[in-house]
């Protein structure tokens, strides 16, 4: 049986196989990206060389009214509307704030404290180069239906740029949308599906203690707000872990707490921040409510004031049960069976997930890994880089992917 039709695929060949030139030129901009990273909404020079490149193409990309990120439409006359809802193709294009690492590569980043450790540059470039791909596609009369590219800013600014993207039209008339996103555990020339939740909802929290304040030698006339932080960091997480099914993975995670200046004064405020995260949807729906609750609790046993700023971040992305089996199928008729492997659910968050509440979609763990590498790196690490093969990995499997989707067409 051939790959085709065991993955339900038409008996042609499916057109877009990315070529050596157009590999080695994709290389060459993911590498300029890399070299000149750009932090959430100060986007410009990538927005610029991303437009000016689809232009090139013949193909007419908006710039988003925040003035950074873009949207581009493949298949569309200008001002006409798709006659079925479209697929649309995302990426996020922001860089971190943190040094690159890298010692021995000649395109690490040259603006000092900023790098693409997250992969975003990868992900920009795949989008690009299926653009591209599916562009020479239209003008041969090729593509099914048409395509919508989303360049989006500010993924990693909560609650992300996905927001402003959407706000601005970026679901218009579409009928589901697709992404991928680097995974270093993952070998190039491989991706990682999952249905259902692939990442997890990440809030941030920040609470206020407030006390009169007192004599250490004298405890019990004023507020321990040292003890009262103490208990809030220790008892809210518990208290959170027995108010909602703990299959949710609803937990609270501190990383700052800070107060007091002397050692015999009993100081008269305290700061505690954290993140909130959680695997399921509902649960999260339900997080702000548990948290209030569960502080209210713990600061007046202790007879603490209190203020809590909880800042909303982005939902899980929940993969849809069609969207992922359409990359599936996208990388079965290009890679084999072999290109697919099962992933896990990850407690980082993507904003991606924002497009889900209104389109199904998925998204992808796009492997970056060289295999046989055993250096083992992360995301979000000053080291992190990619085996470059993974862009026309991505490149083909979306391309595939467009051909491929039949229930884009359904409203």
């Amino acid at each position: 049986m051939s790959l085709e039709s065991e993955a339900g695929l038409p008996g042609d060949v499916l057109p877009g196989v990315l070529s050596e030139s157009l590999h080695a030129e994709l290389v060459a901009f993911r590498r300029d990206l890399h070299m000149h990273p750009e932090l959430g909404n100060q986007e410009f020079r990538t927005t610029a060389a991303i437009k000016e490149r689809l232009e090139r193409a013949g193909l007419r990309p908006r710039v988003l009214r925040t003035g950074t990120g873009l949207v581009c439409d493949i298949g569309l006359a200008e001002g006409e509307r798709p006659d079925e809802p479209m697929l649309a193709l995302r990426a996020d294009i922001d860089a971190l704030p943190i040094p690159d690492t890298k010692t021995e590569c000649s395109y690490r980043s040259t603006v000092p404290d900023r790098a693409h450790a997250c992969g975003h540059d990868v992900h920009t470039t795949v989008v690009l180069g299926a653009g591209l791909v599916l562009a020479d596609l239209h003008a041969k009369g090729l593509l099914p239906r048409p395509v919508r590219l989303v360049f989006q800013p500010a993924e990693e600014v909560l609650p992300g740029g996905a927001l402003d993207a959407i706000a601005d039209g970026a679901l218009a008339d579409v009928g589901r949308i697709l992404a991928v996103h680097c995974d270093p555990r993952v070998d190039a020339g491989r991706v990682g599906l999952r249905q259902g939740p692939i990442t997890s909802a990440c809030d941030r929290l920040e609470i206020a203690l407030d006390g009169p304040g007192g004599h250490t030698a004298r405890p019990h006339l004023t507020t321990d707000l040292v003890t009262a932080a103490a208990r809030v960091a220790v008892d809210v997480p518990a208290l959170i872990g027995r108010r909602v099914d703990t299959r949710a993975g609803l937990a609270v995670t501190w990383g700052r707490i800070e107060s007091g200046h002397a050692p015999n004064v009993v100081p008269q405020h305290a700061e505690l921040s954290g993140t909130v995260r959680c695997l399921d949807l509902d649960a999260w729906r339900q997080a702000p409510d548990i948290v209030h609750a569960a502080i209210d609790e713990v600061a007046t046993l202790h007879r603490a004031k209190f203020e809590i700023n909880y800042m909303r971040g982005v939902p899980p992305v929940v993969n849809d049960r069609e969207s992922t089996d359409l990359l599936r199928r996208a990388m079965v008729a290009r890679r084999g069976m072999k290109s697919v492997e099962s992933t896990e659910q990850s407690l980082g968050g993507e904003d991606f997930s924002w497009y889900l509440e209104h389109v199904p979609g998925a998204l992808a763990r796009l492997g970056v890994r060289r295999p046989g590498e055993r250096t083992v790196r992360d995301l979000h690490q000053g080291d992190f880089d990619a085996d470059e093969h993974a862009i026309t990995v991505g490149v083909e499997m979306f391309t595939a992917a467009a051909f491929l989707d039949t229930a884009a067409t359904q409203s």
